[in-house]
């Protein structure tokens, strides 16, 4: 009984039994939902792909242009100048006395040896008769020691006088004849004198302010000038440049070469006067780096004023047959300065140059040929290969030059226009 006891157990446990295998059903199942997302996706993919729209094609940038030109171009340098006369004469008494008469007006121009001035000439007149009258006086007494020495040496010749006498005769007729020598001088320097009392121009010039009137008492020792005169044609400005356009200066000064200086007014606006290069001052200024120049000018209708302060503009030379273009179609890159050259295709292409001297709003360059065509604005909408759509350049015109600054202004100034 007992060994039947597990037996009965065990009967009454409930039987394990195995999971069931998936059927081929269940397989088809799963492959149908995987592909049916895959499916899905690639849909997606493509109906993205269909509606994203087509790239745009950006439009051309119109653009103004300009052509380079062909021609002539001043190298110059700008100074800080003031007019100064070729000569200033300030005028003072050189004998005590009343003024008694004023013969100029002021800001009158006046010419060399023009009588300005009278100082009372009676004193000195005076003076004058009293030298001549002790001048007679001592020229008669030398004429009768003369003729008492030729009677005594002929005395000597027979016996009649000793030879002291004689000798004696003859001293006193030195001594006279420096008392005559005196008396000369003093005759000659109150006429002098008498003709300091006559003030006359010693420059031609234009007069100041009337600074003294008839009746005033005036002194040889004082240093107030009775009328300043100032030279106006010609006259000359002096002005300063940096050091190191000093060579270029030299070597067109010690070839003869004639370098024009212009004066303009204060803002560089309007210009003055033109003259000649005349001359450097001998050492330049190091506290500055500077070296002062002096330049010539005829000044004919009196535009230029005594230490009237000028923009002095020294065309150191011309440069002949090279390519201009306006200032403003040269670009800055960090390579250099470029522009942007309008091919035959309606494109462009950056070109680097080198720009050289600039007079106005034209700069000579490097680096094209006149001709080429060149954008002159929209540059910020620009790219190197861009398609633009340009409007009508100007004409190609040739201009023409002289060394030193001489220029048929026609042709310049219409070749300037077409490059701007």
């Amino acid at each position: 009984m007992a060994e039947d006891a597990p037996t009965a157990a065990s009967a009454a446990a409930p039987a394990t039994t195995a999971p069931p295998k998936p059927s081929g059903a269940g397989h088809a199942v799963w492959i149908v939902l995987i592909l049916a997302v895959i499916g899905g996706i690639i849909g997606f993919l493509i109906f993205k792909h269909q509606k994203k729209p087509p790239a745009r094609v950006a439009p051309p940038v119109t653009i103004s242009t300009t052509n380079a030109v062909r021609g002539d171009i001043d190298e110059f340098v700008w100074g800080l100048g003031t007019v100064t006369p070729v000569y200033t004469a300030m005028i003072s008494p050189r004998v005590d006395g009343q003024i008694i008469r004023v013969n100029y007006t002021e800001g009158q121009m006046v010419t060399t040896n023009d009588l300005l001035a009278e100082i009372d000439p009676g004193p000195y007149r005076a003076m004058l008769t009293e030298a001549e009258g002790q001048l007679a006086r001592d020229q008669a007494l030398l004429e009768g020691a003369k003729i008492n020495l030729d009677r005594f040496q002929q005395a000597y010749v027979k016996k009649a006088v000793s030879k002291q006498t004689v000798d004696d005769q003859l001293a006193l007729v030195h001594q006279d004849e420096g008392t005559v020598k005196f008396d000369e001088g003093q005759a000659a320097n109150a006429k002098v004198q008498l003709a300091y009392c006559f003030i006359h121009a010693p420059i031609a010039g234009r007069t100041g302010l009337r600074l003294v009137d008839p009746g005033n008492i005036v002194h040889a020792a004082n240093t107030n000038a009775l009328v300043v005169i100032a030279q106006l044609q010609p006259i000359t400005v002096v002005f300063s440049v940096n050091q190191e356009y000093l060579p270029a200066i030299q070597r067109q000064s010690h070839a003869g070469h004639k370098m024009t200086v212009e004066a303009y007014d204060k803002a560089q606006n309007r210009k003055l006067a033109t003259g000649t290069f005349l001359t450097t001052d001998t050492m330049i200024d190091t506290s500055t780096e500077t070296i002062r120049i002096k330049a010539l000018f005829d000044n004919e209708d009196a535009s230029l004023f005594p230490n009237q302060f000028v923009n002095a503009k020294l065309i150191i030379d011309t440069l002949s047959n090279v390519t201009l273009i306006p200032r403003a179609a040269i670009q800055q890159s960090p390579r250099g300065a470029f522009v942007y050259v309008v091919t035959p295709g309606q494109t462009v292409k950056t070109t680097a140059i080198t720009p050289g001297p600039e007079e106005g709003d034209t700069t000579s360059v490097q680096g094209l040929e006149p001709g080429e065509v060149i954008a002159a604005d929209n540059f910020n909408k620009l790219g190197d290969g861009m398609k633009v759509n340009p409007r009508q350049p100007g004409g190609e015109e040739r201009k023409s030059g002289a060394p030193g600054g001489g220029k048929q202004g026609g042709k310049k100034d219409k070749a300037r226009e077409n490059a701007s």
